[in-house]
């Protein structure tokens, strides 16, 4: 058994909705993680001092990061910043999605945690709203697609699917390229210096003070975009997919896929994560940090520059 499987066991218990899913048995109540409360959101010089952009923030599919839940540090940071956000409880459609220009997606899921087999087999959204969302990004919206390990990638490859970005569905390690300070596999690391944090954008910033020169991802998924993609966080020829119970499935490799991805779409602009957290903050019940309120780290950073890239800021 690979050195960082047994820590990516013990830590889908904290990161998956649905851990006990892979040994086909009821789920048992258990404590998650939260939002870190002493997280800095304040910006010292917000990219709009008033009327900013307006941003839908999708609470309508089962989704696991909502605003005033594991995501809120995420919106209260782009609050600082100047987005206008509203969280969404509708289904999509043209007529929800026209008065915003970001919509922003975290881990939507098949169905509520409560059901977890439901959760894991169907998909977040119906097709006529990827196909919605797909229209109005086309005519100039931007959306932020967040989608990390099973069972999120199942639940949002419909959506995916629509920009034709294929999602592994499984969790993605790589234990030559990862957090050093933990030794898990699936805490993996991209910097500027080795080349997989790709020069785009979302990773120089508008100057040199928002350049992101290290993130880490915090157990996810690996993703495949069209030609005309451009992969900001590639993964390296040593990453690989698999799937609990580890040791009993394969190894498949992840090499020439990445954790993410952006798009220009016809007028608009997407992005896809292949993992959630990192644009978090949150803490364990047994006090680990994990997300943008980790040390060493530009997270937050790339958190800024992602949301300027999608409202224009940024080209």
């Amino acid at each position: 058994m690979r050195k960082s499987n047994v820590f990516i066991i013990v830590l889908s218990l904290i990161f998956t909705a649905l851990p006990l899913v892979f040994a086909q048995t009821p789920p048992q109540p258990r404590q998650e993680q939260r939002a870190d409360e002493s997280f800095d959101t304040k910006v010292d010089k917000p990219a709009y001092k008033k009327n900013g952009p307006k941003v839908l923030f999708d609470e309508a599919h089962n989704n696991f990061h909502t605003t005033s839940g594991r995501y809120k540090p995420f919106a209260d940071l782009m609050t600082h910043d100047g987005y206008q956000i509203t969280p969404n409880k509708e289904k999509f459609s043209a007529a929800v999605l026209k008065a915003y220009r970001v919509l922003v997606i975290s881990n939507a899921q098949g169905a509520p945690r409560t059901e977890p087999f439901e959760a894991w087999s169907n998909p977040a959204f119906t097709a006529a709203e990827c196909d919605a969302v797909r229209d109005w990004v086309k005519a100039g919206g931007s959306l932020f697609l967040i989608a990390d390990h099973e069972p999120n990638g199942s639940a949002n490859q419909i959506l995916g699917s629509r920009f034709d970005i294929d999602m592994s569905k499984s969790y993605t390690i790589d234990d030559q390229n990862c957090d050093k300070e933990t030794n898990n596999g699936a805490f993996i690391i991209y910097t500027r210096e080795s080349g997989r944090l790709a020069d785009h954008a979302v990773t120089r910033g508008r100057n040199t003070s928002e350049q992101v020169n290290r993130i880490i991802a915090f157990t996810g998924q690996s993703l495949k975009g069209p030609p005309a993609s451009i992969p900001f966080l590639k993964l390296a020829d040593s990453a690989q997919n698999t799937m609990p119970p580890y040791g009993s499935n394969p190894f498949v490799s992840a090499a020439g896929r990445a954790q993410g991805i952006a798009l220009k779409f016809g007028k608009g602009r997407a992005i896809f994560l292949g993992e959630a957290a990192m644009m978090s903050a949150q803490v364990t019940p047994q006090g680990m940090l994990f997300g943008m309120n980790r040390s060493g780290i530009d997270n937050r950073q790339l958190a800024l520059n992602i949301m300027h890239w999608l409202s224009g800021l940024l080209n």
